[in-house]
């Protein structure tokens, strides 16, 4: 837990003030008390995590359930109406901005996206349904995409055009 809140540390610049570190510190704390095994012992951990991650989803907007899979360095850069789905899964440095929604595609049928690694997600983007977005993908502001995305790609428009990466 510790050097990935060190990694998280350096992502965000030292910058206490980044709220994105503040939201990554609670998954951080969610994913650790999973690796206590006695019930009653992670119990009050499992209390304080649920009452931080309601703290701060009320202060920066942002839902992030530890459930979620998350590779090295993920970046919040703007916070604020961001969802992520607790079956969603992130590669490495991946950016995420305000607005944005990776979740399920309708309310009955389970299955949320997995992203890759070096993606950068727009402003207002929702990426919805079991679908996988490749490596190296940009997806524009308010794109929604729906089908899968290749690596080296970009998607835009609603519903997301896919676009070769120059």
């Amino acid at each position: 837990m510790f050097d990935n809140i060190r990694e998280d540390w350096q992502t965000y610049q030292r910058d206490i003030k980044r709220q994105g570190f503040w939201v990554m510190l609670v998954y951080r704390f969610g994913q650790w008390r999973y690796t206590i095994k006695t019930r009653w012992i992670r119990l009050p951990f499992s209390f304080l995590y649920k009452g931080l991650f309601l703290f701060i989803q009320i202060i920066t907007g942002v839902e992030l359930p530890c459930e979620t899979k998350i590779g090295r360095r993920f970046t919040i850069e703007h916070f604020g109406d961001i969802i992520v789905s607790g079956d969603a899964v992130f590669g490495d440095d991946v950016i995420i901005r305000n607005g944005v929604t990776v979740g399920l595609r309708h309310t009955d049928i389970r299955g949320s996206p997995t992203i890759g690694n070096r993606v950068d997600i727009g402003t207002g983007a929702k990426i919805l349904g079991p679908i996988r977005v490749g490596d190296d993908v940009a997806i524009g502001a308010n794109a929604v995409v729906i089908h899968d995305v290749p690596s080296n790609s970009i998607a835009v428009g609603v519903p997301a055009r896919i676009l070769p990466r120059s």
